[in-house]
């Protein structure tokens, strides 16, 4: 997401505090994705798939994943903060874009959540999602 960035860019204070994903086609890294859990939310950030793999479904299996990990730990919302341009990605999945957005490096974002019901079920918060 950041290739014209040192590493450094990415790194997080709290880094060590995530779980982090990867999902690989042999021995190459093709997607990832970390998931930050305090209480009863959970964020997940870093969220990349190589360009040259996207539309393939690699990042879109990483995510179901990911949020299937963030119902079954038992939080109650899981939120993102998704470039803009990309929303629609992300309402497929049942997340819903709020009124709350920033730029950082020169990019466009908005901050995006999904409830999960009292059984971990996901709320449809009026899109459409991607059935597991």
């Amino acid at each position: 997401m950041w290739p014209e960035r040192e590493l450094d860019y990415v790194k997080l204070e709290d880094d060590d505090a995530g779980a982090h994903y990867g999902l690989f086609e042999g021995e190459q890294m093709i997607s990832v994705v970390s998931l930050f859990i305090d209480g009863s939310e959970a964020q997940f950030r870093k969220f990349a798939t190589l360009e040259s793999m996207q539309g393939k479904g690699y990042g879109s299996k990483l995510l179901h994943h990911v949020l299937n990990e963030a119902a079954s730990s038992g939080v109650k919302r899981v939120y993102c903060n998704a470039r803009s341009h990309k929303a629609s990605f992300y309402q497929k999945f049942g997340l819903a874009v709020t009124d709350r957005t920033f730029t950082k490096g020169g990019k466009d974002y908005v901050i995006m959540e999904l409830y999960f019901d009292a059984s971990g079920e996901r709320e449809r918060n009026g899109v459409e999602q991607i059935n597991d």
